[in-house]
Parts: structure tokens; C-alpha cells; sequence
């Protein structure tokens, strides 16, 4: 095998088993007998448990730095992706799999309108791409009003995780500007996942009892989505764009609605599927058309961009 061929081939297999990875994160959320907010819980308290161990002791003199506003903006990050763990993973059990991963993979769409909102506005190809996604999220959300209040409400809370990843990015490229990934990332899993117990205990939500599937389900979440999927995406990042990885992260939404209709039984609503490929073009477009911003401004990529494409789902 020719030696320059070999990385390549890694980053391809990475990219492969990363996508595999992220798109089995909504099943298994639909398929564990739990609460949702009791399955975030546990997969991001489990994550901080496997971290701690390589955060603590190697990386032990970055944590003197954590009182700094790297470490304020790290909480705050944590905060955010509590609020997209309470509000998306629920959406995945109240509603299809299909359309919560779709309006959930709109975070790029946000975050443009958040930037434009700051005065940074978005390129020509920016607005084309949150028109597209905007005109298919409602064209799937309005089939949802036509089924029940139940999946309208599914749709909602998908939207508002997508907004608190948004704003989890934006918290995390401040935090990483002088923090590593993996002291950021304990950071945030760990103040989410307290917060996420907080939230169980006083609603009373129910953290044990259930049977081996659903523990299965849950350590499955973990390994692959919460912890390989997207480390696979990080050492991708080493030999292709973040332009790329944002892209291929969209293969998560047809990858978890075939996963829901072979292993779930979730046929996706026929009437819904333009909207939802609607929507995924039009998030291409706003990642693709940032990009060439960027490059033609000259400007570097965000930390956020090159440590860690998306939030974990």
C-alpha cells in the first residue's frame, strides 16, 4: 500500500465511523425505556466520569486557569448544552426521529442570524442558505401541525436545541481560545451534566431501575456519539477543513432517519421529506457560503470551527 495513501484512507475510515456515530445518537435516545432528560443526564455525566481521569492529572496546571474568563465562558457553554440536551432529546421521543435530527442540524442557520444580529452580516450565499433552511423547517413543522400538538411540540423543542447549540458554539470558541478541548470539554460536560441532575431530581425524574436494553442504549450514546463520534471528527479536522466536517456532519440527518425506519420502525412522513432536504441544502449553503467568506476576507478559522464542529447529539 502506498505510504501517502495510508492518511487518507485513516481520515476517510474517521469520517465514516464519526458519521455512524452521531447518527445513531437520536434511535438510541428513542429507543431507551427512560426519560430523556434522565438519558442526558447520564451520558453526559458518564462522559465527564471518562474524561476525568486524563483532564485531573495530566492536564492538572490547566485548571488553575479555569477562574479565568476562559473558564466563565467554558460554564456558560455547559449551561447552553443543558438547555439543548433538555430540550432536543426530548423532541427525538415526542416526535419523529427524522424531523428532531433535521431541525436540530440547523445550529449553522442560528448562528448566522446570531452574527448578523451582532453587525457581522452573513454573505449573499449566507441569506440564500437560512432562507432555504428557514422555508423547510416550516414546510415540515407545518406538515407536523396537520398530525398532532404532540409532534408540533417536538418540532419546537428541536428548534430551541438548535438555538442552545448556537449559543453553546459561540460560548465555546471564547473558552478555547486558551483552554484545551479536553479540559473544555470536562468543564462543559460536567457543569451540563450537574445541571441536567438538578433538573431530574427536582422534577423527580427517575435516574435507575431500568432494564439492560436501555442501560445498553445509554453507554452505547456515550462511547459513540458523546465520545467517538465526534473525537473521530477532531482528528479528521487534521487533514481536511472544518468547511468539510460541518458539511459531512449533515450526513447525520438521512443516516438517523434510515437508522429509525430499519431498526424503529419510523417510516418518515412522505409529505415532510422535501421540507426536511430543503432544509439540509439550505444549511450546506450557509456553511459552504461562510466558508468563502472567510477565505476571501482572510481570515483564520474559529477556534470553534477547528476543535470541535458541532455539539454532541
Amino acid at each position: 500500500m502506498n505510504m501517502r495513501s495510508t492518511p487518507a484512507l485513516l481520515t476517510g475510515a474517521a469520517l465514516t465511523v464519526a458519521v455512524l456515530a452521531v447518527s445513531s445518537s437520536a434511535p438510541l435516545i428513542a429507543f431507551a425505556a427512560a426519560p430523556a432528560l434522565a438519558v442526558a443526564f447520564w451520558r453526559n455525566g458518564l462522559a465527564f466520569a471518562a474524561l476525568t481521569p486524563i483532564t485531573v492529572g495530566p492536564r492538572r496546571f490547566e485548571l488553575a486557569t479555569l477562574r479565568s474568563r476562559s473558564g466563565v465562558f467554558a460554564v456558560l457553554a455547559g449551561v447552553a448544552l443543558a438547555l439543548h440536551f433538555a430540550t432536543w432529546m426530548p423532541s427525538v421521543q415526542l416526535g419523529s426521529v427524522a424531523t428532531a435530527t433535521a431541525l436540530v442540524a440547523t445550529q449553522p442557520v442560528w448562528q448566522g442570524l446570531i452574527a448578523a444580529a451582532q453587525g457581522k452580516r452573513p454573505s449573499t450565499a449566507g441569506w440564500v442558505g437560512i432562507g432555504l433552511a428557514v422555508a423547510g423547517a416550516a414546510w415540515a413543522t407545518g406538515i407536523d401541525i396537520g398530525v398532532s400538538g404532540q409532534a408540533v411540540l417536538a418540532d419546537v423543542l428541536a428548534l430551541i436545541g438548535a438555538i442552545a447549540a448556537s449559543i453553546y458554539t459561540a460560548y465555546g470558541e471564547r473558552a478555547r481560545a486558551s483552554l484545551s478541548t479536553t479540559t473544555y470539554t470536562w468543564v462543559c460536560y460536567g457543569t451540563c451534566g450537574a445541571l441536567l441532575l438538578v433538573v431530574c431530581v427536582v422534577g423527580r425524574v427517575q435516574l435507575h431501575g431500568y432494564d439492560n436494553r436501555t442501560w445498553a442504549a445509554i453507554l452505547a450514546l456515550v462511547v459513540g456519539a458523546q465520545l467517538l463520534g465526534h473525537s473521530m471528527f477532531n482528528y479528521a479536522l487534521h487533514r481536511t477543513s472544518a468547511t468539510t466536517v460541518s458539511v459531512l456532519i449533515l450526513l447525520e440527518v438521512p443516516g438517523a432517519a434510515l437508522l429509525a425506519w430499519a431498526w424503529l420502525g419510523q417510516t418518515p412522513r412522505v409529505a415532510a421529506l422535501p421540507g426536511l432536504g430543503l432544509l439540509v441544502v439550505g444549511v450546506a449553503v450557509v456553511v459552504l457560503g461562510g466558508a468563502r467568506r472567510r477565505a476571501a476576507l482572510g481570515s483564520p478559522a474559529a477556534p470553534a470551527d477547528v476543535a470541535d464542529p458541532a455539539p454532541p447529539r
